[in-house]
């Protein structure tokens, strides 16, 4: 995919309406430190236009990035944050509720998992709502630079038991150092958005 322009073009907060899109949208969710930003910044061909912190919660809106004014790439709020309210994680959380319950045009969820670790609680949480808000979440497996390549076949292995699911569900490894895995999430998006146009 050729990343000719971006821009940040909607932020939602928690008493934000959501913007009424006419383009495909592709939205990405995950737990606070799994390189969300990182993996967004790669997918936009950019260094740093989704802001990465050291500091887990960081993006604590819904960000709706035009990607060559084809489509969006819609940034949701992490989970699994260490220093924020359960009042207010129950928020952020009906946040994103809403937005996967009331998008007309959200196509895809990207669920990023850290390759490194086993599915949390918070994961498996994630995970099953975004089925039970009738999509089948792609599944990122960040961080793949961290492993030896002897070590990857088990690491995917772990995430999909953690996870609870077969080889039917799309697991893609992915480097934000290395951009391994990049073209793979492209070719999806693009072939997501060509059957689109074909309906």
């Amino acid at each position: 995919m050729i990343i000719k322009t971006v821009e940040l073009e909607t932020v939602c907060g928690i008493t934000s309406k959501l913007p009424e899109n006419t383009k495909p949208e592709f939205a990405f969710a995950g737990k606070s430190n799994v390189g969300k930003s990182s993996l967004i910044n790669a997918l936009m061909n950019r260094k740093s236009f989704a802001r990465t912190s050291s500091s887990p919660g960081k993006t604590q809106t819904i960000n709706f990035y035009n990607i060559n004014d084809s489509l969006y790439y819609v940034d949701l709020p992490g989970y699994g944050y260490a220093k924020v309210s359960v009042e207010v994680k129950a928020k952020w959380g009906k946040m994103i509720e809403n937005y996967l319950h009331n998008s007309p045009m959200l196509k895809c969820v990207f669920l990023l998992i850290d390759i490194r670790h086993e599915p949390s609680d918070n994961d498996k949480t994630m995970y099953d709502w975004i089925i039970s808000n009738g999509y089948q979440p792609v599944i990122i497996a960040t961080k793949l630079d961290k492993l030896k390549r002897s070590q990857v076949a088990k690491a995917l292995k772990v995430v999909r038991t953690g996870l609870g699911i077969g080889a039917d569900v799309t697991v893609i490894p992915f480097s934000a150092e290395t951009k391994q895995g990049r073209e793979e999430i492209w070719d999806l998006i693009e072939d997501s958005v060509n059957s689109l146009d074909k309906e």
